[in-house]
């Protein structure tokens, strides 16, 4: 594997100290993704340039600089005279160390944020423009405003093929992009919005041990119960380095890391908090925030994976078809082959929904489990095989017999203890504490099952944060019900998120609907 240096979202400075000078301190706040400063409201560098609650600030150390939002102190209890406080991940980008000198300044002003300006009155923008903005954006020099701003100016059909062609090259070009020694690089991504869909670790698995390379990169949950890398480390350690990352799939074929650790098209990451803040999440972005992250991969084959169902993040035949024909004619553009399939999101994919919970459910899978998840089980090997498919140009049939049969003897499973092993060592995932189950009140037939009601409950239950918490759901789409049979159980690993789950559930419309299928 070799590594191509895109532009760092920091940037190189000489560091002349001065009046505006401050000594910092780490305060041990998690802000996410935005970087703070805390600085006293009598402090002389605040009260001189003027800065307030919500202002821009350059800071510089004598290696780097970052432009973030202040934050106002009140009192001298929390900082001294001259200090100022950094969020964690303000921290971390500056590099900085505790007691080390800053200076502090107004940053320069936002060219690309006039084009932002004229995009929002409809005119068109070209390759450098967009190159501009992302940079921008990925330099962290955009307020969450601005942000929201340049979102809503891409939503609907405001961006034409050459604009999302050119702010996909952009997003990859604001990080690292990965060349690998393999002659294919196969690569997997669902657009999201289906609660348990945690077919990841398993088609790694099943295409690495067929001899494929898989180098995935997943991400955290941001609003949902979990994402594919916070149930990978349950597992196993995800938050692995560039290095790291390529000993593993020298060694096995195959990786599931977090994505924020190799630092691939990091633009995309502060665009997709805004956009799920927002809940908006158009074609273009979207189109835009897939391919950039497998481009940025090195990919050179991608199987995308989009849910249609009436409470999945795409709701019809109609808007997957859309989706469908903007991916492929960008993805044809940029040169990488991609092969779109549209799935059932009608319904939760496994039992599962929460980290620890999705990850009891792949190990079921991997393992050969009786009880095994059978509809997790069936996307995985429909997925895996159209990987081995466009990879070897084979029918899809053999394609399909030949994932069967490498999960069913026992192969995929070798392959994935390997990766963990391989990753810093498998383990098996935490139990939760509380459990409190969801009965059925009437007699019948589940006759549907709301998405996003049921992911919330797991979220407030605590997942992904607590990685025990979530749901583990009994039932499918058309199955029988007796009065007072578990629905579902609430996996808690404190009592204060159960209360809040129950709390939300006995406000909620019914989740789990029963109900005479013969009347629908």
């Amino acid at each position: 594997m070799r590594r191509m240096n895109s532009q760092s979202n920091l940037e190189r400075v000489k560091f002349t100290g001065g009046p505006h000078a401050l000594r910092l301190r780490r305060m041990g706040i998690d802000t996410y993704q935005e970087p703070i400063i805390y600085m006293r409201a009598d402090c002389a560098v605040c009260r001189s340039e003027g800065f307030a609650a919500r202002s821009r600030v350059r800071i510089a150390t004598e290696h780097t600089s970052l432009v973030a939002t202040v934050n106002v102190v009140q009192g001298d209890g929390l900082l001294g005279e001259h200090e100022a406080g950094l969020s964690e991940v303000a921290w971390r980008r500056l590099e900085a160390t505790e007691g080390a000198m800053v200076m502090l300044s107004h940053p320069e002003p936002l060219r690309s944020f006039g084009y932002v300006r004229a995009k929002l009155y409809g005119q068109r923008l070209d390759g450098a423009q967009l190159g501009e903005i992302v940079g921008d954006i990925a330099m962290n020099r955009y307020t969450d405003v601005q942000l929201s701003a340049f979102i809503s100016a891409c939503t609907e059909d405001r961006l034409d093929l050459d604009e999302v062609v050119a702010l996909t090259e952009a997003m990859v070009g604001t990080g690292e992009r990965l060349q690998w020694d393999f002659p294919q690089v196969m690569d997997k991504h669902c657009v999201g919005g289906l609660p348990g869909n945690r077919t990841t670790p398993i088609i790694v698995a099943i295409v690495a041990a067929c001899g494929l390379p898989i180098p995935k990169t997943s991400s955290r949950a941001i609003t949902s119960p979990a994402g594919t890398a916070d149930a990978m480390e349950t597992l196993a350690p995800v938050d692995l380095d560039l290095t790291a990352m390529r000993r593993v799939v020298e060694q096995e074929g195959g990786c599931v890391v977090w994505g924020g650790a190799v630092d691939l098209a990091p633009a995309d990451d502060v665009l997709i908090r805004v956009e799920r803040a927002l809940d908006i999440d158009s074609d273009a972005q979207l189109v835009a925030s897939v391919l950039s992250k497998k481009i940025a991969a090195g990919a050179t084959h991608v199987v995308i994976d989009v849910p249609v169902g009436p409470t999945a993040k795409v709701r019809g035949d109609g808007a997957a078809a859309d989706l469908t024909r903007h991916l492929t004619a960008v993805a044809r553009r940029l040169g990488l082959p991609i092969a779109v399939e549209i799935t059932d999101g009608s319904q939760p994919v496994g039992h599962g929904i929460g980290p620890a919970l999705e990850a009891r459910d792949v190990l079921a899978v991997l393992r050969g489990h009786h009880l095994a998840p059978r509809d997790l089980r069936a996307r995985a090997l429909k997925l895996a095989a159209r990987i081995i498919e466009i990879a070897r140009g084979v029918d899809s049939e053999r394609s399909l017999q030949e994932a069967t049969e490498i999960l069913a003897d026992g192969r995929a499973w070798q392959k994935f203890q390997a990766i963990c092993e391989a990753q810093g060592g498998m383990r098996e995932p935490p139990a939760a504490r509380y459990v409190q189950a969801v009965e059925a009140a009437d007699h019948g037939s589940v006759v549907a099952i709301d998405n996003r009601r049921l992911a919330r409950v797991a979220k407030l239950a605590g997942a992904p944060n607590a990685p025990a918490a979530g749901v583990d759901l009994h039932f499918r789409l058309g199955e029988r019900v007796s009065k007072g049979d578990t629905l579902f159980d609430i996996h808690a690993e404190s009592p204060g998120e159960l209360a809040y789950a129950l709390d939300y559930l006995a406000n909620q419309p019914v989740i789990v609907s029963v109900g005479d299928l013969e009347g629908l």
